[in-house]
């Protein structure tokens, strides 16, 4: 049965992840293209579509706490999915406009934030506590696998068919996830009576005060929040770098980007294996402290043969840190407890991504004030030393059996 129920899951998700790629060129493409978005304009779309989690994110974990979730995320997909198809309805009736696209791109931020806080809680029940390695793995290979196709295929797709109906498409891929949900027969437990919890802000308060009780999840949350936070400063510059330092083609680039898809993908598939050899709690943080110093290799890159030096940095990189997200969230899943599961994800999700804005910041006024090159080095620098917190929560430990999140 949970074969059965992880095909159906997988299923969904494949459609879905790809659609959103292929869509995700194409938001863009219609701002500035249909639209005439300025640059400000076109960014404050991208910002409407991840407002929603600074915003909400810790209500809608201890929420999802409170419900079954299978029939929150059939909702996200479903609500997702009319939101886009609004958009060529209107751009076929001539009534589309900039307010529009913000409009559906705040909601769908918001339908998005209930998703992807109440997948990562639903997945165990859906694989099991021994499969979860193998279940993220899995997932992380499909995500990565639209990755290095789908962006392309919306660039070529909204050149023909125009950006605003590329959105349709998606919404049919969100519809297809829906029935894959639907599909699935494994019963979730059910949750505490309503009538027994306290507040919601105090639920809140309870996810937060887990994670800051527990020495391995503040390690973990120290390690993502480092490293995404080190991503946000190098994309600041890096575009730049790439363009005007190597003197990069657009071609070249998304040549770069794709190696580095590809071996995202590659590092998905083989983590189930690095676990079983390494360990499932050690390979956390061995991950990074291995492929961290390799993607130092970057900024030595100059125009000419070394720029084979960009492609072996990121290919380092995203290896580390595809290994690195499919194992932690593993850990995170196995040893929290399901009623606290959506209050934690919610918590350690937006001590994560809410240091992003700030570093991409950073980044742009480092660029200014030191240039491209030293802010790549210190943006770099900070993500080869970014496992030093979970190396020193997990060190004496090798698999996730071994774990305690709170001490006694």
């Amino acid at each position: 049965m949970l074969r059965r129920d992880f095909r159906w899951l997988l299923l969904g998700q494949t459609t879905s992840q790809f659609g959103a790629q292929i869509s995700g060129v194409a938001v863009p493409l219609l701002a500035v293209s249909a639209l005439h978005a300025s640059p400000f304009q076109a960014g404050s779309v991208t910002a409407a579509g991840t407002l929603a989690f600074a915003v909400i994110g810790l209500p809608a974990g201890a929420w999802l706490d409170r419900v079954r979730r299978r029939p929150v995320l059939v909702a996200s997909d479903l609500s997702r999915a009319a939101l886009l198809a609004s958009v060529p309805l209107l751009a076929w009736l001539g009534l589309l406009r900039l307010t529009h696209l913000m409009v559906v791109s705040l909601l769908i931020g918001v339908a998005r934030v209930f998703f992807d806080v109440g997948y990562q809680s639903y997945l165990p029940t859906v694989v099991g506590e021994q499969r979860l390695i193998a279940g993220n793995s899995a997932l992380e290979t499909v995500r990565a696998s639209g990755q290095i196709a789908g962006p392309g295929l919306g660039g070529w797709l909204a050149g023909r068919l125009g950006a605003a109906n590329v959105l349709g498409l998606q919404a049919v891929t969100l519809t297809v996830s829906a029935v894959c949900l639907l599909a699935i027969k494994a019963r979730e437990p059910r949750p505490a009576p309503r009538s027994g919890l306290p507040p919601l802000p105090a639920q809140i308060k309870q996810g937060l005060a887990f994670v800051a009780r527990s020495p391995v999840l503040r390690a973990l949350a120290l390690t993502s929040a480092a490293g995404n936070f080190s991503f946000a400063v190098a994309s600041a510059v890096n575009f730049i770098f790439l363009v005007r330092t190597l003197g990069l083609s657009a071609a070249a680039i998304g040549l770069v980007l794709a190696t580095g898809s590809v071996t995202a993908l590659v590092g998905a598939a083989l983590t189930p294996r690095l676990a079983r050899r390494f360990g499932s709690a050690r390979i956390i943080w061995l991950s990074l402290a291995v492929t961290g110093p390799a993607a130092l290799l970057g900024p030595l890159a100059r125009p000419g043969w070394s720029v084979g030096l960009v492609v072996a940095g990121a290919a380092a990189g995203e290896l580390g840190q595809i290994v690195y997200a499919i194992t932690s969230v593993s850990l995170r899943q196995r040893l929290c407890p399901p009623e606290l599961l959506g209050r934690v994800n919610a918590t350690m999700r937006i001590l994560i991504m809410g240091l992003f804005p700030v570093g991409a910041l950073l980044g742009g006024v480092l660029g200014e004030r030191f240039g491209i090159r030293p802010t790549l080095w210190i943006a770099l620098t900070l993500a080869a030393l970014s496992p030093l917190p979970v190396y020193r929560a997990l060190r004496r430990s090798r698999t996730a059996e071994d774990v305690t999140l709170i001490p006694s």
